[in-house]
């Protein structure tokens, strides 16, 4: 796989994108420029807006219009993303990670995150 066909962005990897935030290492936000496809999960709105409503997270502008506006994609959650991640090894708690890591399989995007969690999973990544 070439890793400019097809990116998903984590959570914090696409808010550090918003932010330009010095955090997301400059070959990784070249990469990510770069890339023919940059997907944005729908666990990772949901994510953000959990997050946004107990006060652990205040975005400039709404989450989608940043997706929109970066030019990336959304990447909805389907019912085979759902088969995918009840097959899943116990890895990782996290239930808006686990559901990153199963559309990264179903849809043969490689993972763009910090989350060394990651290593343990069968996915390509690309190290932010």
């Amino acid at each position: 796989m070439n890793l400019t066909d097809g990116l998903l962005l984590d959570t914090h990897v696409f808010l550090w994108w918003q932010e330009n935030n010095p955090r997301l290492r400059k070959q990784t936000r070249q990469l990510i420029a770069t890339a023919d496809l940059v997907c944005v999960s729908a666990v990772s709105a949901l994510e953000v807006a959990i997050k946004a409503a107990v006060g652990k997270l205040r975005l400039r502008a709404a989450f989608a219009e940043g997706v929109s506006q970066s030019g990336f994609v959304e990447l909805a959650i389907g019912f085979e993303h759902a088969a995918a991640l009840g097959e899943l090894p116990r890895h990782h708690a996290d239930p808006f990670d686990r559901i990153l890591v199963a559309q990264s399989r179903v849809e043969g995007l490689a993972l763009v995150t910090h989350d060394q969690s990651f290593r343990l999973y069968d996915v390509p990544v690309v190290w932010a």
